[in-house]
């Protein structure tokens, strides 16, 4: 797998996939809550730009929805706050095409000079992007392939989809990797080949379902697992606790109780939550108080982990030496609680070893929270791939990056 220092870019045009897929403000104002991921892309775009380059970025926005690009630009979230930002940070202005492969992308591309930096539109906003059908998909990444010279994969988080600018575009270009995606392959290697021990793992997030799979692989890596957040409602009720109207997959207690099991026989501590706070509703204001597990009332809802469970979690990480931390504890987007989440991400951050904070949500709540970002080893800008590299999965983006010149 090539490096984008491996490539001479001078006054060339270079096709970057980038990673720019930031949360929004979508009660109205449509500002960015979180530009993490923005910034984390700004050492490649500059190291390109800064060599010359002519540097057109391409990254996806949401899920947008429809048949046409009419009707997925009509509903969906416009990079162009994104590209903004962009140049705010950077110091510098950064053009803007408003469709991705039209007359205003043709027209931006071919008007950059050297060093010039452009963003086109949301590429999901064409559905031939995410198309299930190779040809279609083909067919769109030959569209994006004549904009470009060189092409860049720095987005890590997209590299699980088999998308045209992800999978079928590297096909068609001299291609490369950027330092994201490098780093965080060389900090999962670290983590899936011989980790330093105890290696603990905290999982929190919403459902089980979306990472059962990697739970069961990390049963071969990790000594301890700790779990709170939304999927940790449906572990204790695996054990028989009354959850009241917290998050709850029912249809995943029998996958969950088999995975307890073998946890047991494989001698690896699987930890859960001892209190919670108990809600009577979801809202920032909602009535609270703390109750062990034990005693859920059936009227209420879990929205963060309780002061025992924070002391406990911190003790089980007190002696770690290696540390995987994927989903928060609770609605840290509430402050009334955040104090699990808090918790957890300062007992990670005091570890004395490799520590990676495993993207998405629990990156955000580190920015969130006011933490320093420097006291862990790693965040990671790749949530959902992530996870996958640690199943065991092969993903399609690193595929195509390791194929061909």
């Amino acid at each position: 797998m090539r490096s984008v220092d491996d490539l001479e870019v001078l006054g060339r045009r270079v096709l970057l996939r980038s990673d720019l897929n930031v949360p929004l403000d979508l009660t109205g104002t449509g500002e960015i809550t979180d530009d993490g991921r923005i910034r984390a892309s700004l050492p490649v775009i500059s190291k390109l730009s800064d060599r010359g380059a002519r540097v057109i970025i391409l990254a996806h926005l949401g899920r947008p929805k429809g048949d046409s690009f009419a009707e997925r630009a009509a509903g969906g979230p416009s990079l162009r706050p994104v590209a903004e930002r962009l140049g705010d940070l950077l110091g510098r202005p950064v053009a803007f095409a408003t469709d991705v492969v039209g007359e205003s992308a043709s027209k931006t591309v071919f008007s950059l000079g050297d060093e010039d930096v452009a963003v086109l539109e949301n590429v999901r906003f064409e559905p031939a992007e995410t198309s299930k059908d190779d040809a279609e998909r083909g067919a769109f990444a030959q569209q994006l392939a004549r904009f470009g010279e060189l092409y860049v994969d720095d987005a890590f988080g997209a590299v699980h989809r088999k998308h045209a600018s992800v999978y079928d575009l590297p096909a068609l270009l001299p291609h490369a990797a950027g330092d994201l995606v490098r780093n965080e392959l060389s900090v999962l290697r670290q983590l899936t080949s011989d980790p330093a021990r105890p290696f603990v793992v905290v999982l929190g997030g919403k459902k089980p379902s979306d990472k059962l799979a990697v739970i069961e692989k990390l049963l071969d890596l990790a000594d301890r697992i700790l779990i709170g957040g939304g999927m940790g409602y449906t572990f204790l009720a695996a054990q028989g606790y009354e959850v009241g109207n917290s998050v709850l997959e029912a249809d995943q207690i029998p996958a969950v109780k088999a995975v307890m099991e073998e946890a047991k026989r494989r001698g690896v501590e699987l930890v859960l939550p001892v209190d919670l706070v108990a809600a009577t509703h979801f809202a920032p204001d909602a009535e609270h108080s703390v109750v062990p597990v034990t005693a859920f009332p059936a009227d209420r809802e879990g929205v963060d982990a309780g002061p025992q469970t924070r002391a406990l979690f911190a003790e089980k990480l007190a002696d770690a030496k290696t540390v995987f931390w994927n989903g928060p504890v609770g609605v840290f987007e509430f402050p009334a609680f955040a104090a699990g989440t808090r918790a957890v991400a300062e007992a990670v951050a005091r570890v004395d070893g490799l520590t990676v904070v495993g993207g998405g949500d629990s990156a955000a709540a580190v920015r969130v929270l006011g933490l320093d970002e420097g006291a862990f080893g790693h965040i990671s800008t790749g949530g959902g791939a992530s996870l996958e590299y640690l199943e065991g999965k092969t993903l399609p983006g690193l595929t195509a990056l390791e194929d061909g010149s």
